[in-house]
């Protein structure tokens, strides 16, 4: 009952948040299609060699958490994100949420290890 609370939590925060992202955000999220199987393999690939940038801790998917998620996938576009806890469905829905809130793709999830790819615009 307690996980189950938490899921939803997660995931009216991360519905919440991406409600009140900027209209710029908005766009790029519009503007972003689905990955197919081969860029998603092409992207595995790269995120091989990368390690973690983000850590989601003991207090789950926060604001910082957010703002530090956002920071990183401007800069790198690909990143992997640590998400510490021993529940699957609890590290699937954060980073559900987490993608929720930032606009990024979830490319894969390896034990407590998920690699998020957002593109960078160009006018960045």
């Amino acid at each position: 009952i307690m996980f189950a609370m938490q899921a939803q939590v997660f995931l009216i925060f991360a519905y919440n948040r991406a409600l009140f992202v900027n209209h710029k955000h908005e766009k790029r999220m519009e503007k972003q299609a689905s990955l197919n199987k081969q860029e998603i393999l092409a992207l595995r690939a790269r995120a091989h060699h990368l390690s973690p940038v983000v850590m989601v801790g003991q207090h789950g998917l926060t604001e910082a958490v957010i703002r530090e998620t956002e920071t990183a996938l401007r800069a790198h576009e690909l990143i992997k994100v640590r998400v510490l806890g021993d529940e699957r469905d609890e590290r699937l829905l954060i980073g559900e949420a987490l993608c929720a809130a930032t606009g990024a793709q979830l490319v894969q999830h390896i034990g407590k290890l998920l690699v998020l790819y957002r593109k960078r615009p160009d006018d960045e």
